[in-house]
C-alpha cells in the first residue's frame, strides 16, 4: 500500500497559479478529468468507468488533489463533481484497497504502530470529503446510477446535490462489517434528520434519487442523466455569475453556523462582514443595479 501511494505523483495546490486547469489535468491526472469554462465553472469527472468509478488508492489521491487545486485556483467559482462516462457515480471503495491494507498491516509487527497506521489511513480517507467541504467555492455533486459507500461520504460533504430519480444512494459499510468512518455518520443526520440517517446507516437500504429529494439529501431529482447534468450546470452558472467574494463568504458562514451556536455564528458573520463587506464587488453590484445591467466581477 505505501509503495502504491508513494508512486502516485503529488500536485501541490499552489502549482496551478494562472495556468489552465485543462493543461494541468493533462499532465497530472489519470483517474479524474478536470475542465472549466471561461465563467469559472469547474467540472471534475471521475474516470474509472470500467470499475463503476470505484475508489482505489490512486483515485483517492487524485480526487483530493483535484479538489484542492480547484479551491486554490483564481479561475474557479464553482465545482461540479460527476461520474463522467460511467453508468454510476461511484461504486464506493475498491476492494483492492482492503487487500493493500491487509498486506501493509500484516507486515507491521508492532501492534501499536499497526493501529497508528490504520488511524492515519482512515484520516487520509476522511480528507477527500473534507476537501469538498473545505473547498472555498461551492461544490455540486451530480449523481447518476449508484452512489455507494464512499460516494455517500463525498456527496454529504458537497454544498449541493442533484441526481436522477433512479439513482441509488446506499450507506453500504454495515453490510461489510465496517462502521462508516469517512464522514457519512457525521454529516448525513444534519442533512436529512437523525432518525432517517440511523435507518439508512443501520439497514444499508437503497434510497432512490426521488426519495432522496423528498427527504432533503438531493436538491432536485431529474428523469434522465442528461437533464440532471444540465440542471446541475444551470445552477453552477447561476452561482458563477454572483460575486465570487460573496459566494465564498456565504459558504464559510453557512458551514460555521452549522457547527456552532446561533449567537457565536452571528458574531462570526458580523466579523466577516466587517472585514469583507466594502469590496469592489459591492460597488459593482450597486452600479450594475442602477444601470440595469448584469454585474461583472473579477474571479480572484
Amino acid at each position: 500500500f505505501r509503495k502504491a501511494a508513494a508512486a502516485l505523483p503529488r500536485v501541490a495546490p499552489r502549482a496551478l497559479g494562472s495556468r489552465s486547469l485543462n493543461s494541468l489535468s493533462d499532465q497530472a491526472f489519470e483517474f479524474v478529468n478536470i475542465s472549466h469554462n471561461e465563467r469559472g465553472v469547474v467540472e471534475i469527472e471521475m474516470n474509472r468507468a470500467k470499475t463503476a468509478n470505484a475508489f482505489h488508492m490512486p483515485m483517492w489521491h487524485e480526487m483530493k488533489n483535484a479538489l484542492e487545486l480547484a479551491s486554490s485556483s483564481p479561475i474557479s467559482r464553482v465545482v461540479i463533481i460527476t461520474g463522467g462516462t460511467s453508468k454510476h457515480f461511484t461504486a464506493g471503495m475498491d476492494l483492492t484497497v482492503f487487500a493493500d491494507m491487509s498486506k501493509e498491516f500484516l507486515a507491521t509487527k508492532c501492534e501499536g504502530r499497526k493501529r497508528e497506521k490504520l488511524k492515519d489511513l482512515v484520516t487520509f480517507f476522511q480528507g477527500i470529503p473534507n476537501a469538498a467541504e473545505k473547498c472555498r467555492v461551492p461544490v455540486i455533486a451530480a449523481v447518476n446510477g449508484g452512489c455507494i459507500g464512499a460516494g455517500v461520504d463525498l456527496i454529504t460533504a458537497c454544498d449541493l446535490c442533484y441526481a436522477t430519480k433512479n439513482a441509488q444512494f446506499i450507506v453500504k459499510e454495515i453490510d461489510l462489517a465496517i462502521t462508516a468512518d469517512v464522514g457519512t455518520l457525521q454529516r448525513l443526520g444534519k442533512l436529512i434528520g437523525e432518525r432517517r440517517a440511523r435507518e439508512l446507516a443501520l439497514t444499508a437500504r437503497a434510497l432512490s434519487g426521488a426519495e432522496a429529494q423528498e427527504i432533503g439529501l438531493v436538491n432536485t431529482a431529474f428523469e434522465t442523466d442528461e437533464e440532471m447534468l444540465a440542471g446541475a450546470r444551470k445552477v453552477a452558472e447561476t452561482i458563477a455569475a454572483k460575486s465570487p467574494l460573496t459566494v465564498r463568504g456565504t459558504k464559510e458562514v453557512l458551514l460555521y453556523a452549522r457547527d456552532h451556536p446561533t449567537y457565536d455564528a452571528l458574531n462570526q458573520v458580523a466579523l466577516w462582514n466587517s472585514s469583507m463587506l466594502f469590496s469592489t464587488d459591492l460597488k459593482e453590484a450597486m452600479e450594475a443595479a442602477m444601470q440595469k445591467r448584469p454585474p461583472s466581477y473579477p474571479s480572484a
